[in-house]
């Protein structure tokens, strides 16, 4: 089985959706579905048929985040800094702050799990073409990185293992 690499906030963040689906969506779903029982023909009942695919879409996500779970390799970056006075790399879960040399935009990135990349937050998933750029790459390492709007080069200006 192929581990994900996940923060401890990613891993919080699923949990925390798995205890809502159990706990909450399921009972409504099936109260919903019992609901539309009572109301007799199943073959014609639009409430049903609604019910019915809210609960597999519900079952659904339940089976996929139990499997992320599962496969989930937890990263604590705060754990990783080098105490040998190595410099450090942007790695999986670290802070990195660049600079765009073609317009000197500043914009700090935190290289997160799929499951909790939010780019209005800065929170890049480890798989995007930015954060596959970057990684391995040390402070004042500049790097030319393919986007969909062509190429942008970043200047690594600091790493951050917080």
């Amino acid at each position: 089985m192929e581990q994900t690499p996940m923060t401890a906030r990613g891993e919080e963040i699923l949990r925390t959706e798995l205890e809502r689906l159990k706990t909450q969506e399921r009972p409504r779903i099936t109260a919903a579905i019992a609901e539309a029982r009572s109301h007799g023909d199943l073959s014609e009942n639009a409430e049903y048929d609604a019910a019915k695919e809210d609960q597999g879409i519900c079952e659904a996500r339940i089976k996929d985040i139990e499997a992320k779970l599962a496969s989930a390799n937890i990263i604590d970056v705060t754990k990783l800094k080098p105490t040998d006075g190595s410099p450090l790399k942007v790695i999986f879960g670290c802070t990195v702050t660049v600079l765009n040399v073609d317009n000197d935009d500043e914009i700090t990135y935190k290289i997160v799990g799929e499951e909790e990349a939010d780019i209005s937050k800065n929170l890049i998933s480890y798989k995007t073409p930015i954060a596959k750029g970057l990684l391995g790459k040390k402070v004042e390492d500049e790097v030319n990185i393919n986007i969909p709007k062509g190429v942008v080069t970043y200047e690594i200006l600091e790493i951050q293992y917080i």
